[in-house]
C-alpha cells in the first residue's frame, strides 16, 4: 500500500500509518501472518499443591474429578532490533514531489509497520537510530508504553532536517553488536552511503553475524535518481548533503561512469552479505512496503 507524503500532515499520527500499511498488506496475502504465532495450548499435567489455579482445567475436572493445570506454548519470543541510518544523505531528495517519500520518512513508516506486526505477534522490538553517532538506542521489550516511545523516537527522526550530519555506519553498527547481548533480529535501513572503506563496512556487519544475531539488510534508494540517475540533461548544481561540497554540471557527462560504479557498489554489498548470509533486501523507495514486509515474515519464519 502506498502512503501519500501529505497523509502525514493529515493524520499527524505515525501508528495510524504504521496500521494501514500492515492492513493493506495483510490482505494481500492468501493466508495470515498471524497463524500459529500467538501462545499455543501445550498439553496437561496434574497439578500440584502450591501451583496457581488460574490455568486448571475447569472442564476437564468436570468429566474426570482431577485437577490439570494447562500448559501453554510461548512461540513468540521473538527479539528484534531496528536500526535506522538517519544521516543526511538519508533525507535525499530534498525537493520532491508531493506524492512521494524521501528515504528517511520511507525507512521510518517501514519501521514503524515492522513494529505495529511485532507488537501484535508479541515480540520484543527496540530501536537504534545513527548518524556519526549513536543517537537513540533502547533495549527490546513488549509493552505498550516501550511501543509508543519508540513510535515517537520515529516521529521525531523523520521531522528533522537534514544539515550536514555525516555517517559512520563502521563505528556505530560494531557499537550496536556490542550493546545486544542476546540473540536477536538486526534489521537495518540504510543508503549505505558511508565513505569509509568497504573493507570496514562490512566487516562491521559481519561482527553482527559474528554475535550469532540473524541480519537483514534493508538497501534504501531512490532507484530513479541515484541509481539510474534520470536527470534532465541541463546544467544541474550537485550538492554532498553530508559535507556540503557542491559540483556543477550536466548529468550525461557523468551519467555512463556513474551508473556503473554504483551498480558495482551494490553489487559487492549484495555478493558479501550472502557470504556473511546476511539477507539483503533492495528496497527502493517507488516500490512501497511489501518488499519490506514480506521479507521481514519470511525472516521470523525462518527463526520461530
Amino acid at each position: 500500500m502506498q502512503i501519500q507524503h501529505q497523509d502525514f500532515f493529515q493524520l499527524d499520527q505515525l501508528e495510524i500509518l504504521a496500521r494501514q500499511v500492515v492492513e493493506g498488506f495483510i490482505i494481500g496475502l492468501h493466508k495470515s501472518p498471524y497463524h500459529g504465532f500467538s501462545v499455543e495450548f501445550a498439553e496437561h499435567r496434574l497439578h500440584n499443591t502450591g501451583d496457581s489455579i488460574k490455568d486448571i482445567d475447569w472442564k476437564v475436572f468436570a468429566r474426570t474429578e482431577k485437577l490439570y493445570t494447562k500448559k501453554f506454548e510461548e512461540e513468540t519470543n521473538l527479539r528484534c532490533q531496528i536500526v535506522i541510518d538517519a544521516s543526511s544523505s538519508m533525507y535525499f531528495p530534498e525537493e520532491k514531489k508531493q506524492s512521494t517519500l524521501n528515504k528517511i520518512e520511507f525507512s521510518c513508516v517501514s519501521a514503524a509497520a515492522l513494529m505495529y506486526l511485532l507488537k501484535k505477534q508479541r515480540d520484543a522490538v527496540g530501536l537504534t537510530i545513527f548518524d556519526s553517532e549513536i543517537r537513540t538506542q533502547t533495549t527490546a521489550k513488549t509493552t505498550a508504553l516501550h511501543h509508543q516511545l519508540l513510535m515517537n523516537e520515529l516521529y521525531k527522526t523523520w521531522q528533522q532536517t537534514s544539515t550536514q550530519k555525516n555517517t559512520n555506519a563502521v563505528k556505530c553498527l560494531h557499537q550496536i553488536a556490542d550493546s545486544i547481548h542476546k540473540r536477536s533480529m538486526v534489521i537495518i535501513f540504510s543508503d549505505m552511503l558511508d565513505g569509509a572503506n568497504e573493507n570496514e563496512l562490512f566487516l562491521a556487519l559481519q561482527h553482527l553475524k559474528h554475535n550469532k544475531h540473524e541480519v537483514v539488510l534493508f538497501h534504501v534508494l531512490d532507484k530513479s535518481l541515484e541509481l539510474d540517475f534520470e536527470f534532465e540533461n541541463r546544467p544541474y548544481q550537485f550538492i554532498d548533503l553530508e559535507t556540503g561540497e557542491a559540483l556543477k554540471l550536466q548529468p550525461n557527462q557523468v551519467k555512463d561512469v556513474y551508473i556503473q560504479k554504483m551498480n558495482e557498489r551494490k553489487m559487492k554489498l549484495k555478493l558479501k552479505c550472502a557470504q556473511y548470509k546476511i539477507d539483503f533486501v533492495e528496497a527502493a523507495i517507488q516500490d512501497g512496503y511489501y518488499p519490506i514486509l514480506s521479507a521481514y515474515l519470511v525472516k521470523r519464519n525462518k527463526m520461530i
